[in-house]
């Protein structure tokens, strides 16, 4: 299957796409009759507490230009759309693209996700946009690098993702969490997990625990090539047992660096603005 087509919502695991235990597709709670498609893993989320402290924390206010990634049955939706009067949603869904089509508050993108330019609808909207969803779990990380290059057009992101994911979004130095993606997200912005979500709260069921994350992009951006960085990074981050003398020692000697960052470290010992200092010493292309 086609990783961009499945769009799999976050903890469904490639499990429970809708079905019952006894194997038959039922409706979903509250769903007005929709079945939740396995090929979709969709697991929509239901907990009204969940949903009001979800609202809480993105605060959406009239005027804004807000954009749901994933809207499926309207969970975050329907109290989105109260508080900002319009709202902008990507669905892939067919049928569900079709049924969000008939409210006139809502302005609907039929699409996959990773093929929407969202620097263009920022630009199109007049202001910067407020990005929030239930992302699909599967095609998380491709989404977030999907955005990062659409920062400087973004207020702020609140995504729900697996707890593990966010975990590793946030995580500092030395934390066995502390990844590539940790680095790869913190040069750019601001993170901090907001709600908790246990499994219960979705119909059906995933297999594991989910947070939202709120994301918000600096201010200060640093002056480094993010192509460089994302390469250095990947090498830094290849064998994590080892220390960087064996990885990133040779990718220094490559760039015809001199430098005094610390060798005898691995990767996940070091902090982002290190990372980026190095980064910065490598000549952009003319």
């Amino acid at each position: 299957m086609h990783p961009e087509r499945s769009g799999k919502r976050p903890g469904s695991g490639g499990h429970g796409g809708g079905h019952s235990g006894q194997g038959r597709p039922r409706a979903v709670a509250g769903g007005g009759g929709h079945i939740a498609r396995k090929r979709f893993g969709q697991n929509f989320l239901v907990d009204q507490g969940v949903i009001a402290e979800i609202v809480r924390a993105i605060a959406p206010k009239p005027g804004e230009a807000l954009v749901e990634i994933g809207p499926g049955l309207g969970a975050l939706t329907d109290p989105v759309v109260e508080r900002c009067e319009k709202l902008t949603v990507v669905e892939l869904d067919r049928d569900l693209a079709a049924r969000l089509r008939k409210r006139p508050e809502l302005d609907v993108i039929e699409s996959d996700v990773l093929k929407v330019d969202f620097a263009q609808l920022a630009r199109e909207r007049g202001v910067k946009l407020r990005m929030i969803g239930n992302l699909p779990y599967n095609i998380s990380s491709p989404i977030l690098f999907h955005l990062l290059p659409c920062a400087d057009v973004v207020v702020d992101q609140h995504f729900m993702l697996q707890k593990e994911v966010v975990d590793r979004m946030v995580a500092t130095p030395g934390n066995k969490d502390y990844s590539r993606l940790s680095v790869m997200l913190q040069w750019r912005y601001d993170m901090e997990c907001v709600v908790d979500v246990p499994p219960g709260s979705f119909d059906p069921p995933p297999k594991v625990n989910s947070a939202v994350v709120r994301m918000t992009p600096l201010a200060e951006v640093p002056d480094v090539d993010p192509k460089v960085l994302e390469a250095m990074v990947a090498v830094a981050f290849s064998q994590r047992r080892k220390i960087l003398r064996h990885t990133l020692g040779a990718w220094i000697t490559q760039q015809g660096i001199t430098t005094d960052f610390d060798l005898q470290r691995r990767a996940e010992e070091v902090p982002v603005a290190e990372y980026l200092a190095l980064a910065a010493q490598v000549r952009k292309p003319a």
